[in-house]
C-alpha cells in the first residue's frame, strides 16, 4: 500500500517502528498461545534478503516458493512480487525477484511492458495474488493505479498474468469477474488448476475523492487447464463469495478481502482487512452459487488486526499477517484464533505475503518496512 511503511490507520502512521534484524527469541507470544499450535514451533526472525531489484522496486508483496526446478525456477527458491515503484508509488511496481535459502537474489521478472497482443486494463502493478503452477507457469496478479497512485480509473481494473519458466509473460486473464484481484490461492493437478482470486474492488469502481465510501467485492473461482509447453488456458469463471466489504484508503489504497487458503476439506477461506474478519465459503471447488459474506464469518475482531496475506499451516490451522501491528496470528479451521506471535515490534504497515517454508520449516514473509524477505524459524539447537 502506499510503501507498506505507510499504516493502515492513523495510528500506525504514529507508531512504526525500525526494520528488524536477525535475532532469536524476537518472536513472543502476545495473547492466547496453544501447545499444538504450528507457530509455537519457530522463536526466531532471520533476514534472507533484499527484495528491491535494481530499478529500485519496493513494497514486497506476494510470496510463493518454488515447488520444482524448471527453466529459471529453482526448487526451494522463493519468489517475491513487489507493488510499489522506485519514487514508492503504490500500484506501480513491475518486478518479482527470485531469493535462494541462502540469500542470493536475482531478477526473475520485469514487466515494464506487456508483449504486443496482452495487455492488462489500467497497466501494471503487481500484488499480492502470487503462485506457481505444474509446469513452472508463474501466476501474478496486477491492480494497477491511476495517475499518483489514485485508485484505477477503468472498470474492470487488472488482470491476472501468466509468466513462463523463464519469466516472460505470455498470457493475461482479464474479464468482468477481475476487478482489482488482490489476493490468491491455487490447487492443481498435471492437468487443470484452480485459482481463486479475492477482488479488492467492485461496485463503485473509482473513488479518488470525496470520504470513503464502503461498497462490496467478490471471491471468484477460476478453472484452467494445463498441457505440455502451453500456456495455461481459461476454462470458466465462477463467483463463489459475494458482499465482501472494501473502502477506499488514503495511505493504504483499498482496505478489502485480501487473504486466502483452501482447506483440507475444501473449504476456502477468506479474510477481509477493512472488517477484521475471516469467512469460510463452503465446498468451494464444486459450488456453483455465491455464499455472502455476511453469511460466512468465522471469526472477527480479537487479535486480528487488520489480516492481510494468510496461508494453511501443515497442521490445517491458518496463519494470518496482521497489517497494523506486525503479529502473525493462528486460527482454526473452527474460527478460534489460538495463537498470536509478534514477528516485527512496532510493526504497523510492514507485513503482508507470507508462505510456509519448505518441509514446514518455518513461515517465510515479506516485511515491507525494510523491503527484504525475513524467515520465521526455530532457533539453531532448539526443541520444536
Amino acid at each position: 500500500m502506499h510503501s507498506r511503511r505507510a499504516a493502515l490507520s492513523v495510528m500506525a502512521l504514529l507508531t512504526m517502528g525500525a526494520a528488524s534484524c536477525t535475532s532469536t527469541n524476537a518472536a513472543m507470544p502476545t495473547a492466547q498461545s496453544s501447545a499444538h499450535a504450528f507457530l509455537r514451533s519457530f522463536d526466531t526472525v532471520s533476514r534472507v534478503a533484499s527484495t528491491v531489484p535494481d530499478n529500485g522496486d519496493v513494497n514486497p508483496y506476494g510470496v510463493a516458493i518454488v515447488p520444482t526446478t524448471i527453466g529459471r525456477l529453482v526448487a526451494g527458491d522463493t519468489l517475491v512480487s513487489n507493488f510499489n515503484d522506485r519514487a514508492n508509488v503504490q500500484g506501480t511496481g513491475t518486478t518479482i525477484v527470485q531469493i535462494t535459502p541462502q540469500g542470493s537474489v536475482q531478477l526473475f521478472s520485469q514487466i515494464s511492458h506487456l508483449p504486443s497482443g496482452l495487455s492488462c486494463p489500467g497497466g501494471v502493478g503487481l500484488d499480492t495474488a502470487l503462485a506457481i503452477l505444474p509446469g513452472g507457469w508463474v501466476v501474478v496478479g496486477s491492480l494497477p493505479t491511476a495517475s499518483g497512485g489514485a485508485l484505477p480509473d477503468t472498470d474492470p481494473a487488472g488482470c491476472l498474468i501468466i509468466l513462463d519458466p523463464q519469466g516472460a509473460p505470455v498470457e493475461t486473464f482479464r474479464n468482468k469477474n477481475l476487478v482489482g484481484p488482490w489476493g490468491m490461492t491455487v490447487t492443481s493437478t498435471p492437468t487443470a488448476a484452480t485459482v481463486f482470486v479475492a477482488n479488492a474492488l467492485g461496485g463503485e469502481a473509482s473513488i479518488n475523492t470525496g470520504p470513503p465510501v464502503v461498497t462490496v467485492s467478490t471471491v471468484v473461482r477460476f478453472r484452467l487447464s494445463l498441457s505440455s509447453g502451453r500456456p495455461p488456458a481459461l476454462v470458466n469463471a465462477t463467483i463463489v463469495g459475494t458482499g465482501f466489504p472494501w473502502i477506499a484508503n488514503q495511505a493504504a489504497l483499498v482496505l478489502g478481502p485480501t487473504g486466502l487458503a483452501l482447506g483440507r476439506k475444501g473449504t476456502l477461506y477468506v479474510d477481509d482487512t477493512q472488517r477484521n474478519t475471516i469467512s469460510a465459503i463452503a465446498d468451494a471447488m464444486t459450488r456453483t452459487d455465491a455464499v455472502s459474506y455476511g453469511s460466512s464469518i468465522i471469526s472477527s475482531g480479537g487479535a486480528l488486526n487488520a489480516p492481510l496475506g494468510m496461508a494453511l499451516a501443515p497442521n490445517g490451522d491458518l496463519l494470518v499477517m496482521n497489517g497494523n501491528d506486525g503479529n502473525a496470528v493462528e486460527v482454526t479451521p473452527a474460527g478460534s484464533q489460538i495463537d498470536t506471535t509478534t514477528l516485527i515490534r512496532n510493526g504497523s504497515g510492514d507485513l503482508f505475503g507470507l508462505a510456509v517454508a519448505s518441509h514446514g520449516g518455518g513461515i517465510e514473509f515479506g516485511n515491507d518496512g525494510a523491503n527484504v524477505l525475513d524467515l520465521f524459524h526455530a532457533a539453531a539447537g532448539a526443541a520444536t
